[in-house]
């Protein structure tokens, strides 16, 4: 109706006009409400937004540095104390920290999902205990750490039965930008609560390990002690106050648990208490000087032993999953595994005066297959400790077994609680972690109690070699356990022995459920190849020494370390060890060699060729056999077999030559060669091939024997001419004698009176030719002795090696 008053060319009334802006106006009201509104809801949704991030993350960090004690009972005082770090940019105000106690936990299972869970915000934890049981701050000033700490008596708490409750220690404040009291951070625990006796406590056994990583080589000193070389001096620091090892000794023999020790460690200890050598740059070593501190640990470790179960791992601790995955193909592994348990118990009862338990085997981190529980019992031990998250539950059980499992064949596992045996891994040098480590461990262990009224056994197998942080955590939870409630110490081999539970499982999982993250760190085949060579060399030495010990105990030892658990995740590391211990037995079976020899010229038929055996070390040797060979034996015979082999004495650091007889049969050069062999017939280090030159039958030879032969002539015709002659004279004086008659007398005047002597001129000429005549004799006896005839081969022999270009005449 207003559109039709409106005609064109007329304007408006007043009442047209104020009907047109009221229509607009009603029109745009709900478009200006929505303009209105566009600011505020994203505004809003900010603000949520920003309460939820710090809800779920937490703008002010709360750790709980203790809580004592640990296990409270009835009439306790609980003391929490901790401090409250404020992570965010603002102030919090109005702040306090009080106490939240959950409701109690009914499964093992319940306990790991608070733990997950320990700083976040959502969840449900009980209503806070409240009044003066609180720590208040009037501001949190941002990156500034508070100390707070609450005590609070137990009948506070409203704890009723018996269990595990989860305990909240949260702060509550407020910020400017959200003005309102709420939850800022939030930390739990758990607070385990038996204050009466239990009915049937667990039997709970603790291995407390003593076990380092390798520390000696194979190498010892020449002098009568053989002092020892130290790869380094990083254990006298284990041993010092405060040091690693030093705290497992004073923790321990505060608690009642079974002592698992590698006699590798013992040896070692042991071995520092006299003189002793660490290694340096290259090849030098420098004097140890803590002699005091190995031999105080040492004796405090006897006294902390007295009277406790020990059980003696074998030798250096092998690591029985490598060689079960990567050894037992090589071949010789097995018997190396076998004399690191043979010597185990004879090296605790020398160190330590104890007899130790040599029944178990303990593989890494409790984790078996089928061929390492076969490796472990191979050399003797008819026990394993496993864990159970190896050897896992499989039935319908609604409870922890107890730790034996007849697994078959004799062999008995132990299966360590995997809750209670991996609760102190990581870092637990803060206060805080610790104190969570502990309090989760006590939960686990009430809660395994009260799963059900059946005794059990119970066995705690912590990691080999804890860090001195991880050992007060563990002997805090230890030392409340054993000082609680529904707990008691039994001893390793008494939870061997204790009845297994039906339902619990037997059956050793399969090779392909070994952990891959446990086989990255084996030692790999060639490790144990590398062993095996050793071992080899050792024995080829061994059998030439006079006295084998020197050398098989240091190196059967430091074969036992080259399989070392402590060599997983130190795969550089064992491979220089290995290394070193080859190279040093190298060393050593090269100090007994042949000396070279240059080229020998033999200038007879026959003649002697001198060899040199050498021995550079302290002690003698023996049972070596030296063969020398020609290689054209019909130019130069040693023998009429192939060879010819003399044995061989050396004393230490001395030297010695052997003599062969050698036959000339032409002349030329032959190569010979001297090898050295044990008397089984093995080679014994490098042989030594040199040239022989001979020069038998020369011009020179020739014509002295041809010289022989004219003078051997010549003598004969004389001989025959004087021989003719005189029977001449002989035939004269006959005629003469019968001419003069019977009367000699007249004869000889005759002759005188003729003017010549008695014997006439034949006479005078025999006298003048009687030397020649005598001379003449000697060439006719029965055993003339001619310039051709052989002479010694040599003179006196002489013990020297041969010089450089020697010539050896006959």
């Amino acid at each position: 109706m207003a559109e039709a008053a409106d005609f064109p060319g007329m304007t408006p009334s007043p009442a047209r006009r104020w009907l047109r802006r009221t229509g607009a106006l009603l029109a745009g009201a709900p478009l200006l409400a929505g303009l209105l509104q566009l600011p505020a809801a994203p505004a809003q949704a900010a603000g949520q937004t920003s309460a939820k991030e710090a809800s779920d993350s937490g703008s002010v960090a709360v750790t709980v540095d203790s809580l004592s004690p640990a296990a409270p009972t009835d009439g306790d005082t609980l003391t929490i104390s901790g401090t409250v770090t404020n992570k965010g940019k603002q102030a919090v105000t109005d702040a306090h920290v009080g106490l939240q106690v959950g409701s109690a936990l009914t499964t093992r299972s319940a306990i790991d999902s608070v733990a997950k869970r320990a700083d976040d915000l959502s969840g449900a934890d009980g209503s806070e205990v409240g009044g003066k049981y609180v720590a208040e701050f009037a501001k949190l000033t941002p990156g500034v750490a508070e100390h707070f700490s609450i005590s609070v008596p137990v009948g506070k708490l409203d704890l009723d039965a018996d269990g595990v409750y989860p305990l909240g220690v949260s702060l509550e404040g407020e910020t400017s930008a959200q003005p309102w009291e709420q939850v800022l951070g939030i930390q739990r625990t758990f607070l385990p609560w038996q204050p009466e006796e239990a009915d049937t406590p667990t039997g709970t056994t603790v291995l407390w390990p003593l076990v380092s990583t390798v520390h000696m080589s194979a190498e010892t000193g020449s002098n009568a002690q053989q002092t020892p070389v130290f790869l380094n001096d990083d254990l006298a620091k284990e041993l010092a106050p405060g040091g690693r090892l030093e705290q497992l000794l004073s923790l321990g023999k505060e608690l009642d648990v079974t002592w698992v020790i590698d006699p590798d460690l013992l040896a070692s200890v042991d071995a520092m208490t006299g003189s002793y050598r660490v290694r340096g740059e290259g090849d030098t070593t420098t004097a140890g000087t803590h002699q005091a501190v190995a031999k105080q640990w040492l004796a405090q470790l006897q006294d902390a032993v007295l009277g406790k179960e020990v059980v003696a791992l074998p030798f250096a601790d092998p690591d029985l999953a490598s060689l079960a995955h990567n050894g037992t193909g090589v071949a010789g592994s097995l018997s190396q595994l076998k004399a690191a348990s043979d010597v185990a118990a004879t090296t605790v009862e020398t160190v330590l005066h104890v007899t130790p338990n040599t029944d178990f085997a303990w593989p890494v981190d409790g984790a078996v297959d089928p061929s390492i529980v076969k490796v472990a019992t191979s050399a003797g031990a008819d026990k394993v400790i496993a864990r159970s998250d190896s050897l896992a539950e499989d039935g319908d059980l609604t409870y922890t077994p107890s730790a034996a499992r007849p697994i078959g064949g004799g062999t008995t596992a132990v299966v360590a609680d995997a809750r209670l045996s991996t609760a102190f891994k990581g870092d637990l040098a803060k206060a805080s972690t610790s104190t969570s480590a502990v309090q989760e461990f006590l939960a686990q262990s009430l809660a395994l109690t009260l799963q059900t009224g059946k005794q059990r056994s119970v066995v705690v197998a912590p990691q080999r070699m804890p860090t001195a942080s991880q050992a007060r955590s563990l002997a805090k939870a230890v030392g409340t356990l054993q000082g609680g409630t529904w707990s008691q110490s039994q001893q390793l081999a008494a939870a061997a022995k204790a009845k297994p539970d039906p339902g619990a499982t037997t059956k050793v999982p399969s090779r392909s459920s070994y952990p891959s993250s446990l086989r990255k760190q084996e030692l790999p085949r060639s490790a144990f190849e590398q062993i095996a060579y050793t071992q080899d060399k050792l024995d080829n030495f061994k059998v030439i020494l006079a006295n084998e010990a020197r050398v098989v105990t240091p190196f059967g030892r430091a074969m036992n370390r080259e399989m070392s658990t402590s060599w997983r995740g130190r795969s550089t590391a064992a491979s220089s060890f290995r290394q070193g211990v080859q190279a040093y037995l190298d060393t050593l079976t090269g100090q007994v060699k042949l000396i070279d020899k240059s080229e020998t010229k033999l200038s007879g038929r026959s003649a002697t060729i001198p060899v040199t055996v050498q021995n550079n070390l302290v002690q003698g040797v023996d049972h070596l056999v030296l063969r020398l060979t020609s290689k054209n034996p019909t130019r130069l015979e040693i023998s009429d077999e192939a060879y010819a082999e003399q044995r061989v004495t050396v004393s230490g650091g001395h030297t010695t030559t052997v003599k062969f007889t050698t036959s000339a049969k032409v002349n030329g050069q032959t190569t010979v060669v001297a090898q050295l062999y044990t008397e089984d017939g093995q080679k014994y280090g490098e042989e030594v091939a040199f040239d022989v030159r001979v020069t038998e039958i020369t011009a020179t030879v020739m014509l002295v024997i041809g010289g022989g032969v004219l003078l051997l002539v010549l003598a004969g015709f004389r001989m025959y001419t004087q021989r003719k002659r005189a029977a001449a004279r002989e035939a004269d004086e006959t005629d003469a004698t019968e001419e003069t008659g019977d009367d000699g007398s007249d004869g000889e005047n005759d002759a005188e009176e003729a003017g010549g002597p008695a014997d006439g001129p034949e006479n005078a000429g025999d006298s003048e030719n009687r030397p020649e005549k005598e001379s003449g004799g000697r060439a006719g006896t029965a055993d003339p002795e001619q310039p051709s005839d052989e002479t010694p081969d040599t003179a006196v022999e002489s013990a020297d090696p041969s010089g450089t270009g020697e010539r050896v005449d006959r």
